[in-house]
């Protein structure tokens, strides 16, 4: 393995580095990152702590600092220690200022101000906490998307990342057994999708969630021949229903997350 120090360095929270670089070490193999996050670097004398740490642990320098004094003294200073800075946001920045014909304010740490969309995704992690696991059918007219399936399909943790970026989201489990509540049946306005997984997949990870809570009876839980004939049973529903069906079993929540959003999109953009 390859060790590589990083430092991120940033006037705000630091997020915008982290996905980036994350995205683009996974291209990259045998590569340990070592990671070392600078977030709210907002003066010159956090930056000869930076400069410190970078010279004891020399490697890539990432940033993303609007204000011009201390852009420049951290590219003073990397080259002086012979290290490559990179500001992650420049290209954009410059493609942004060129086309709108206007230059950047340059305010740290505007994507976090407390604006409408940030009302609005917290408007819609408590609709979704509300309405996890089937909570409250009563209101499920008011959600964006309902999410079905059987047990273990990530439907909770699908629901919470659709709900941080703004769209309120409920889940309903699909239990042997159990009815639906009728409510879902009668829903004009949200867009209800299907998740499904594949029988041993879904084995697997009940097994591993049994373990967790200590739990080594054998249920038909576990079961595959009862688990295949679950997501049978949920895909038949859905395709009755006209719900369009994901398959999560090699998909990440981000993966599956943005499949639905591409679907929900489509269905809108086809309404108007």
């Amino acid at each position: 393995m390859t060790e590589l120090h990083l430092h991120l360095v940033s006037d705000s929270t630091g997020e915008t580095l982290q996905s980036i670089t994350t995205a683009a070490l996974v291209q990259f193999d045998a590569v340990e990152p070592v990671e070392h996050v600078w977030s709210m670097t907002r003066t010159i004398r956090q930056l000869d702590d930076i400069l410190d740490s970078i010279q004891k642990n020399p490697g890539l320098v990432m940033f993303t600092l609007v204000n011009k004094e201390m852009r420049q003294t951290l590219e003073k200073g990397c080259r002086k220690l012979k290290v490559p800075c990179i500001s992650i946001l420049d290209p954009v920045m410059a493609s942004l200022s060129q086309y709108l014909g206007q230059e950047s304010r340059g305010l740290p740490g505007r994507q976090h101000m407390l604006d409408q969309q940030y009302f609005a995704r917290i408007e819609a992690l408590n609709y979704t906490l509300a309405h996890d696991d089937g909570q409250m059918p009563d209101g499920l007219e008011d959600a964006d998307i309902v999410l079905v399936g059987v047990s273990r399909t990530s439907k909770t943790p699908t629901s919470f990342y659709l709900s941080h970026r703004g769209i309120k989201t409920a889940n309903i489990p699909i239990v042997v057994g159990c009815p639906l509540p009728p409510q879902l049946f009668e829903l004009k306005r949200p867009f209800i999708v299907g998740l499904t997984s594949s029988p041993d997949r879904l084995s697997q990870i009940r097994k591993n969630r049994l373990l967790s809570l200590k739990e080594t009876n054998e249920t038909d839980y576990v079961d595959l021949d009862q688990i295949k004939e679950e997501v049978l049973q949920a895909r038949k529903l859905c395709t009755k229903h006209g719900w369009p069906i994901i398959d999560v079993t090699r998909r990440s929540v981000e993966e599956t997350a943005a499949q639905i959003i591409t679907l929900y999109n489509k269905r809108f953009s086809k309404q108007d």
